[in-house]
């Protein structure tokens, strides 16, 4: 066996260890089953077995789970057949007559989370690394080797469908609170722990009092009306994970297990769930991909942040809570000192959240050096600009950070959209000259934009890109443009829902209309949310690259200039307060100036469709390599419509010619914006 070992120790303690060669991961392919099959063999043959825990030889993963490349690539009879081999695996886990524990340091998901339910006892290390979940149901399937059966029979139906419904990657101490491991000790001390536990082998039980008909027909309505309210019924696998949940704990398992088959198969042939594959896929790319370099690429080890703001402060946070020292500076010591405040309140969030305990976050926040005095800055590796969108004060920044740093050290902004092109011409040497766009809420947005020009040094780009990653990003590479990649597509998006406004459609029946559809956040929402001024900023600076087709609508400029600034201001389009109900602001309304009528289908499609537009044109100029580039920028970097693909991909669903057909009809001299992109043309 080549994937795992099997070592039977004089004292009748078995030792099954999970180490796949050449690999980071382990995970469960047709080799590693066929293996585990073997090794069973041997188990259930050997009389002087009578503990046996699974180990993994990883330093920081027990088991990933399933391969999903063979999920991904199986036919129906395929996958059906590995389904059925890791359900009957399982069962012989559960059946063996020794005593059976997981012994789980670092990743222990999917199919290394059933195979741990399938065990007498579940021990988990106190580490970091170590996470534990069924994550099934992000891929558009359900957890299928056991999981659905399993859980909710060993923690109740009403703890067990969050976890599943959500994919929800548990912390080892929020595990133990939930009844999902036994205990959780020191990695050192793991093994010993199993051993302990399995001395006296537990009783299986079942929860009959917490799963009674009644109680679990009461969860299955409340978590069907939830999840169809936060999803609108886009996302088929997570209804199909509450009927079959729902429903374990009055079937017997062969009657539960076949019931998680069945419900996976129907789901893997859905375009959904195979949308949400191919996500899984662009995300894994986005953690290798490079560029071709032949000098040393540097290492960031320090970095500093300019500008104490909103987004400063973001980034600071989270380049820190990746242990990298960072230097955040601003013009005064007000500034800096709002910016450490919103620092310290998203450390507090992340120990409420357990993300990190009360020390670690002290400890991460001691990284951050605050400073508005113009210190030495020669022992920084990068440093991030993130001060007001004006390119004349940019500018002055950057010629003076270029004479205050070494000369290999990054210069980065973290502009939205202004010309990084024209920023590097501020200093002698534009080759380290960047764009890092970071996405608020820092803290939440996983995508960042590398933005590079014509002079920008390979080596620069792979150290941006090995830093994004270093601290848990996604980064994707654009070439400098007006926008950039995601702003360029999304304002065509913001822009036309203003015009719809202004045209007397309804706020909320435009924002109605693009939830259906499956943005996380209506446009007019978006806009509040963004800011109107800053959005305004944004477009002008699209209107003036690409004239009419992004011609701002007067409504925008007229709310700002009456200071109907978003939810910042309190008042946007909608009115912001205590009570939060979302009204209309009847000063944003006294702006309209129209009576137009628009269905919520209409309204969808011809706002959808200008996002679709304007990817293809990024693509023919080049702003990106690929189509895949694009979708996995929107849909990380706006959430758009997962389910759907991403804009590339759902223009594949519903076919270029009619696409066309329908940027021809609304396409007119008032709605320029439709015009056909040339690779669409006939």
């Amino acid at each position: 066996m080549t994937n795992l070992s099997l070592t039977v120790e004089e004292s009748g303690l078995a030792i099954l260890n999970f180490d796949r060669p050449d690999s980071p991961a382990n995970i469960f392919d047709a080799k590693t089953l066929d293996e585990f099959a073997i090794a069973l063999d041997q188990i259930e043959n050997d009389d002087s077995i009578k503990n046996l825990v699974f180990t993994s030889g990883k330093p920081g993963i027990f088991i990933a789970g399933a391969d999903i490349k063979s999920i991904a690539k199986a036919t129906s009879y395929e996958l059906e057949a590995f389904l059925l081999q890791g359900q009957e695996l399982f069962d012989r886990v559960e059946a063996l007559s020794c005593g059976t524990a997981a012994a789980i340091h670092g990743a222990c998901l999917g199919g290394g989370f059933e195979l741990a339910l399938a065990c007498d006892v579940r021990v988990a290390s106190d580490d970091s690394k170590t996470k534990i979940g069924l994550p099934e149901t992000m891929l558009g399937i359900i957890p299928s080797w056991g999981g659905s059966t399993r859980l909710p029979k060993l923690i109740g139906v009403d703890k067990s469908l969050p976890l599943i419904l959500s994919g929800k990657q548990m912390a080892p101490g929020y595990a133990k609170k939930k009844g999902v491991v036994d205990d959780v000790v020191p990695n050192e001390t793991l093994v010993e722990r199993c051993i302990q536990l399995l001395r006296n082998k537990p009783q299986r039980r079942s929860l009959r009092k917490s799963n009674n008909i009644i109680s679990t027909t009461i969860a299955k309505h409340l978590a069907k009306k939830r999840v169809i309210k936060q999803t609108r019924g886009h996302y088929p696998a997570q209804l199909k994970a509450i009927d079959v949940v729902t429903a374990a704990p009055h079937r017997s398992r062969s009657e539960s297990l076949k019931a998680e088959r069945e419900a996976a198969l129907q789901l893997a042939e859905s375009e959904a769930t195979k949308n949400l594959i191919r996500l899984f896929f662009l995300t894994e790319k986005s953690k290798k991909s490079g560029v071709e370099v032949h000098q040393p690429v540097p290492e960031v080890k320090h970095c500093t942040v300019i500008g104490a703001g909103v987004m400063g402060a973001g980034i600071a946070h989270w380049t820190a809570s990746r242990k990298i020292p960072v230097l955040l500076k601003d013009i005064n010591e007000e500034a800096v000192a709002r910016g450490m405040k919103t620092i310290s309140k998203r450390f507090e969030e992340a120990v409420s959240r357990r993300i990190f305990t009360r020390s670690e976050a002290a400890e991460r926040m001691s990284l951050i050096s605050p400073t508005a005095e113009d210190v030495p800055m020669m022992n920084t590796d990068l440093v991030i600009e993130a001060a007001v969108e004006n390119m004349g004060i940019k500018r002055k920044i950057f010629a003076e950070l270029a004479s205050r740093t070494r000369g290999d050290a990054i210069l980065a902004t973290n502009t939205s959209a202004l010309s990084i092109e024209e920023l590097a011409e501020a200093i002698p040497n534009p080759e380290r000259v960047v764009g890092l766009h970071y996405f608020n809420p820092v803290h939440r947005m996983k995508l960042v934009e590398i933005i590079y020009t014509k002079d920008t040094s390979p080596a620069i780009i792979q150290a941006c890109l090995n830093f994004v990653r270093k601290t848990g990003k996604s980064p994707v590479l654009v070439r400098d443009s007006p926008g950039f990649l995601v702003n360029r597509i999304l304002m065509p998006y913001l822009i036309e829902a203003g015009n719809l406004f202004q045209q007397g459609i309804p706020p909320k029946k435009i924002d109605e209309a693009m939830l259906d559809f499956g943005m996380p956040v209506g446009p007019i929402q978006l806009l509040d949310d963004i800011g109107l001024d800053v959005a305004l900023h944004v477009a002008d600076t699209m209107e003036s690259a690409f004239d009419e087709r992004m011609k701002v609508p007067k409504i925008l400029r007229k709310l700002v200039k009456a200071k109907v600034l978003g939810r910042k201001s309190g008042t946007g389009i909608y009115l912001y307060d205590s009570s939060g109900q979302k009204k209309v602001n009847p000063e944003a309304s006294y702006f309209v100036t129209g009576a137009k009528s628009m269905t919520t289908a209409e309204i969808a499609e011809r706002l959808s469709l200008l996002m679709v537009a304007e990817s293809f044109r990024c693509l023919e100029e080049g702003i990106v390599d690929s189509a895949d580039d694009i979708d996995f920028a929107m849909i990380m970097g706006t959430g758009w419509a997962p389910f759907r693909g991403g804009p590339m991909a759902y223009a594949e669903t519903i076919g270029e010619s009619y696409i066309r057909e329908r940027l021809e009809q609304f396409h007119d001299k008032d709605s320029p914006a439709y015009e056909i992109p040339k690779s669409l043309r006939k």
